[in-house]
């Protein structure tokens, strides 16, 4: 038996329009996608594919059904197949489980608390009575029932104790409802009482559809000391850092239309799918994070920022243009007239009317010389050296070369500076920030206790080795950095690819050979030696990696270890960088902004730590030799 929760995983990341693309040739009408049907003779297209509910229809021979039904019907297959070949299409590990009762996941609670918040949400926005004004709201705001559905919108009446009560006669608990941030006290009681009140609330879910989360739209104009709009606070379920919104239902329309529109809120991603845009995310009360382009990057290489153009929202425009550029995407900005945004272009003028300012998106460092020109910058000498101070941490930003020496050049010809001068600068500016990594706390070029400083297991690792070498195969491979070892198991169990593009991406490899056959294996998973165009130093370390004596028993300790790793390495480096610029930053709000970071990276870390724990064996282990997976 497949447990629930990875059917569901499996529904949620299967491409129902891509796995149907496969055996129809589909065309877009609208929301849906049609063609001829495969079950009949069928000679004009009757039939239809509804990504957003997850199922397809035949209006000529009547047969219907979700992405299993599909590939059931289509190939003859039984559920748990299905489910076991999407899992392996789309990057999910399909476990089975018998008599056993298999460890749950502690948060678990959490997530169930969620849900049955987000379910008492909805039925008060349907209620005739307690959900009309909000009902009313969402109309005129553009926003229709089916949209409505789809996001999983609903209604917090203005009452302190509506969901608490409720949650009672259900048995939560208060101090679980407080964990997930739906209730909270004041200074003035300790007594709980609801988060959330008189507020269309917004799910925030996970890419796999779990309710991490909520925020909430105050109804009507926002008063005296209440904000208008409100989040749930962080918990073991939701960093808001690691969140975007919107991409788990938008993400196979990313995918399609190969650019993602990153907007302000999760009321512009609401608006722009109710006018038929589906390709947009949110970050929710935060900058773009490192963790936020690193999700994106898994779905698509270009982003369009539709931020406000006021001085706050260029701000938070060019900082996250640098972040998505250093995680190798490459983002444009788009400008909106005066009193304009997302919503309020596509309800006045529809999507047609969206797109028409979308096809004038502008490259971030064309849209920063833009405004340098306009303020005046470029028309003297000391404007043009400061202006080019403001150009270089995006030319440092961009990780693709080909990106990057565009940027050269076109900042060489609009401030008349030799190319030669201008790359020295950056590489002075790379110098400084290199340097700026190297005060207190550990360097990049420091090991944690107990590792070698390649980033491999150090003496532990040989420890291992060692009390097993009797049995034939080492434990762990001797010496691997986890670059390597992650290859190793990604060459030999191909289906595990896709997860660990979940957690890691190219910019996690240092060694740039290894980082090469990693996209390899993001672009083609059953990447051989016969791969056309291989650089002759990338086939040699292939050719190593594939033939490899070493026998990994353990899969999933290897994976998870070496992820871990991987990814501590990664947040290192970027924990010294906000230390170093929180040194020599003065300004109070970006200071704050740094500082949380600075917690979250460490949080992160120490968990991280503790799977590279839990994957290294314990002494009794490695004494009895007992090997789990």
């Amino acid at each position: 038996m497949i447990p629930d929760d990875v059917v569901e995983e499996v529904r949620a990341r299967a491409d129902l329009v891509a796995v149907v693309g496969e055996h129809v040739q589909l065309k877009k009408s609208g929301k849906e996608w049609k063609g001829k049907c495969p079950f009949h003779d069928d000679r004009t297209p009757s039939f239809y594919v509804v990504p957003d509910k997850g199922f397809y229809k035949c209006f000529g021979c009547g047969e219907s059904g979700d992405v299993f039904g599909f590939v059931m019907k289509r190939s003859g297959m039984n559920f748990t197949d299905a489910v076991k070949s999407l899992g392996a299409q789309f990057g999910v590990e399909v476990r089975e489980v018998g008599g056993d009762r298999e460890e749950e996941d502690p948060r678990r609670p959490l997530f169930e608390a969620n849900a049955f918040a987000r379910d008492w949400f909805r039925e008060q926005l349907l209620d005739p009575g307690v959900g009309a004004s909000a009902r009313t709201y969402l109309q005129e705001r553009g926003i229709d029932m089916e949209t409505a559905e789809r996001f999983g919108l609903g209604f917090a009446p203005d009452n302190w104790r509506g969901l608490r009560d409720h949650a009672a006669q259900h048995a939560l608990s208060d101090e679980l409802l407080m964990e997930v941030g739906l209730l909270t006290t004041s200074e003035r009681t300790s007594e709980p009482y609801d988060r959330f009140r008189n507020r269309i609330i917004f799910p925030i879910e996970s890419v796999t559809g779990k309710v991490v989360a909520f925020g909430g739209r105050v109804l009507g104009a926002a008063g005296s000391g209440v904000p208008k709009y409100l989040n749930s606070p962080e918990s073991s379920v939701y960093q808001k850092g690691e969140i975007l919104y919107g991409l788990g239902w938008n993400r196979n329309a990313i995918r399609r239309e190969e650019v993602a529109l990153v907007v302000e809120g999760y009321m512009d991603v609401v608006a722009l799918g109710a006018g038929g845009v589906e390709h947009s995310v949110a970050t929710l009360g935060t900058s773009m994070t490192q963790e936020h382009a690193r999700l994106l990057k898994r779905y698509t290489s270009r982003a369009i920022l539709l931020f406000d153009s006021d001085t706050a929202g260029l701000k938070a425009t060019f900082r996250a243009g640098d972040v998505l550029l250093a995680a190798g995407i490459h983002p444009s900005v788009v400008t909106f007239p005066p009193g304009e945004d997302p919503d309020t272009v596509v309800r006045g003028e529809g999507a047609e009317g969206l797109r028409r300012y979308l096809s004038s998106a502008v490259d971030i460092l064309d849209r920063k010389i833009q405004l340098l020109d306009e303020r005046g910058f470029l028309d003297s000498i000391d404007g043009t050296r400061r202006a080019v101070d403001k150009l270089l941490p995006t030319i440092r930003a961009a990780r693709d070369p080909a990106l990057r020496d565009l940027y050269v050049a076109k900042v060489a010809e609009r401030t008349s500076i030799r190319r030669e001068t201008l790359e020295e600068e950056v590489a002075r500016a790379e110098s400084r920030h290199t340097a700026g990594r190297s005060g207190p706390g550990p360097t990049s070029g420091s090991s944690p206790p107990g590792r070698s400083r390649s980033g491999g297991v150090g003496e532990g690792r040989r420890g291992r080795s060692t009390a097993s070498a009797g049995r034939g195969r080492s434990r762990v491979p001797v010496g691997l950095g986890p670059e390597r070892q992650l290859l190793l198991v990604l060459l030999n169990a191909r289906e595990w690819i896709e997860r660990a593009l979940e957690q890691v991406g190219p910019e996690d490899f240092q060694d740039a050979v290894y980082r090469e056959i990693f996209q390899l294996l993001l672009d083609d998973p059953d990447l051989s030696l016969d791969h056309e165009g291989l650089d002759p130093t990338v086939r040699r370390r292939l050719e190593h990696l594939v033939g490899d004596p070493e026998e990994l028993e353990h899969t999933g300790r290897v994976f998870e270890e070496s992820v871990a790793e991987l990814r501590d390495r990664s947040q290192q480096l970027r924990q010294q960088e906000v230390e170093s610029e929180l040194r020599r930053s003065d300004d109070p709000s970006r200071k704050r902004e740094l500082l949380e970071e600075l917690e979250r990276l460490r949080r992160e870390r120490r968990g991280q730590w503790n799977v590279i724990r839990r994957a290294q064996p314990s002494a009794s282990d490695q004494a009895s030799g007992r090997m789990d997976t």
